[in-house]
């Protein structure tokens, strides 16, 4: 019952609505002389500098459903949970110089999105297209996590009622209220909550970590307490070690998420939004600190294990919510307070991306869509409008994948997305290189690889939900004729791989028959540009010789 967790429900309370208005007050922060402009409302005017990027990008990466998802799979399978950790170290080396070219040339031309960058260097609006409608689709289930783990912190202080109606009504009502401040802030918003949800975030987690191994005993029981959980497992790939039939999974989904991160369109926002080249390198040096956090909040899900956590049930007769895993941890094992700030950290960490996202989704419409094929004059002021108008009905399709789907259906949807927008790859991230690859040929390539790599999910079952197909991200390679075989790989590598396949041969059968290329609407110097660029295009944003604010 409710009345039970009356303190949690206040303290969360208290904070939830002090950042909402901290969303509102984001419009006269840093407020430029015109919002309706859509580098201000959707990119923030451009301008943030090392510590506001810092926090807006590793609050828009690391989200409330990283917050209960990964210590949920670490519950549930043991140390196949870990790839998370992995990968987000990899990934910072990784994108270093390709985030740093993307900065430049999209300062240089104004663009606000990587559809943006792909009709100009291809001289492409069918690519482009491709490109911005396979972010919105790779975007939307991502943000329908972001209330799975809202709805966890909802479902453990007992506020969500048996009906459809009761169940939602709190997150809802939440939502309404993300919706409204981003409206009228945009990136401004995400960008000043940020500092509250990482300070939260890194109290609750180290406060935890020190705490909870004193209460259970130490980390040897600890981890002795999971080994002795998944020996029991009938599952023979969950266990606190790899085996040899999921080390390849493991490798391929790290490697893939990797590669996947910052393909998406909420996490090139946070990028574009920058000041400068020097901004994105301090942040891509840095922000891997974030990975030693990640890591300690994977631990949690052996220390529910140790503390003997049993997941609420699910939303259908006789399954569980592991989702609630890192809430009852929280509170059975602190004072009722505590347990309230970090419920408010989940809560708050998912208003966070949730903006980004929206606002990300938003701006593809807008630009790639609304100004390519519904509006071609459009005022910045329309496109502006037209953005918030989209980020609603983005919140809103969110809000609509929880309550008329199954939660667990959503998170399978979120495996999905990172196969799905693996396939602009070649021509977002290796198009900032080469234009090696023909048009066409990158067309062709994205068909293939996103064929292939439904057709994969498609043959996959997930044997806790009873589903038959979509059922998860890895792939067992005897369904490829390797009999008997119990090894699996990440289906988003393997579609990556046809996809590049695919576009290499297709260029050189077009090449070979001298089908035109297009124009590209670039120059090798425009991939160095910087802060003060004089050759930023007049009119398309804000006047690049404005003296630089301060930094901040």
């Amino acid at each position: 019952m409710w009345r039970d967790h009356l303190t949690e429900i206040i303290v969360f309370s208290v904070l939830f609505l002090l950042v909402s208005a901290m969303g509102f007050v984001a419009a006269r922060w840093r407020a430029p002389k015109d919002m309706a402009h859509l580098d201000e409302w959707g990119l923030g005017g451009r301008s943030f500098g090392g510590w506001i990027t810092w926090f807006l990008i590793g609050g828009d990466l690391y989200t409330a459903y990283t917050f209960v998802a990964v210590p949920a799979l670490m519950f549930g399978a043991g140390a196949a949970g870990f790839f998370a950790v992995p990968y987000t170290i990899v990934v910072y080396p990784l994108v270093f110089l390709v985030l740093i070219r993307l900065w430049s040339v999209s300062h240089r031309h104004g663009f606000v999105t990587p559809a943006d960058f792909v009709r100009t260097r291809f001289d492409s609006p069918v690519l482009a297209l491709l490109v911005a409608i396979t972010g919105i689709v790779a975007t939307m289930p991502y943000i329908a996590l972001q209330l799975v783990g809202i709805e966890a912190v909802l479902k453990t202080m007992g506020v969500t009622g048996e009906s459809t109606v009761a169940r939602h009504l709190p997150i809802i009502i939440a939502f309404a209220i993300l919706a409204a401040y981003t409206y009228q802030s945009g990136l401004r918003a995400p960008a000043l909550i940020a500092f509250v949800k990482d300070t939260l975030i890194y109290i609750v987690i180290l406060v935890a970590v020190i705490y909870l191994p004193y209460k259970l005993g130490g980390w040897g029981d600890i981890f002795s307490a999971a080994d002795a959980k998944f020996k029991a497992s009938p599952n023979p790939n969950d266990g606190i070690l790899l085996n040899g039939n999921n080390q390849l999974q493991y490798v391929t989904l790290a490697f893939g998420s990797a590669l996947a991160l910052f393909l998406y369109p909420h996490s090139i926002t946070g990028v574009l939004a920058s000041r400068n080249r020097n901004v994105i390198k301090r942040n891509m040096s840095a922000l891997p600190a974030y990975s030693l956090l990640l890591g300690l909040i994977a631990l949690l899900g052996f220390m529910a294990i140790a503390a003997g956590v049993k997941p609420l049930p699910g939303n259908s007769a006789g399954s569980s919510d592991s989702n609630t895993i890192v809430p009852l941890l929280f509170d059975q094992q602190f004072p009722d307070w505590f347990a309230g700030v970090a419920y408010a950290a989940i809560g708050i960490g998912a208003l966070v991306p949730a903006a980004i996202m929206s606002i990300a989704a938003a701006n593809l419409f807008t630009r790639n869509i609304y100004k390519e094929y519904l509006k071609r004059d459009a005022t910045p002021a329309q496109e502006a409008n037209a953005s918030k108008i989209a980020s609603l009905v983005v919140k809103v399709g969110a809000v609509a994948c929880i309550v008329f789907l199954d939660p667990q259906f959503s998170i399978d949807l979120q495996l999905i997305g990172g196969v799905i927008i693996l396939q602009t790859l070649p021509a977002v991230a290796l198009g900032l290189y080469t234009r090696w690859f023909h048009r066409v040929a990158l067309i062709a390539g994205w068909a293939v690889g996103m064929g292939l790599g439904m057709w994969m999910l498609y043959q996959i079952p997930n044997a806790t939900t009873k589903r038959a197909h979509f059922g998860g991200s890895a792939f067992p390679l005897e369904k490829f004729g390797f009999d008997g075989s119990k090894v699996t790989i990440y289906v988003g590598i393997v579609a990556v791989l046809a996809n590049l396949l695919v576009a290499a041969i297709v260029t050189l059968i077009l090449r070979t028959a001298k089908v035109a290329e297009g124009v590209d609407g670039t120059t090798p110097d425009d991939y160095f540009a910087d802060e003060g660029d004089p050759r930023v295009v007049p009119g398309d944003r804000r006047d690049a010789t404005a003296a630089p604010e301060p930094v901040a």
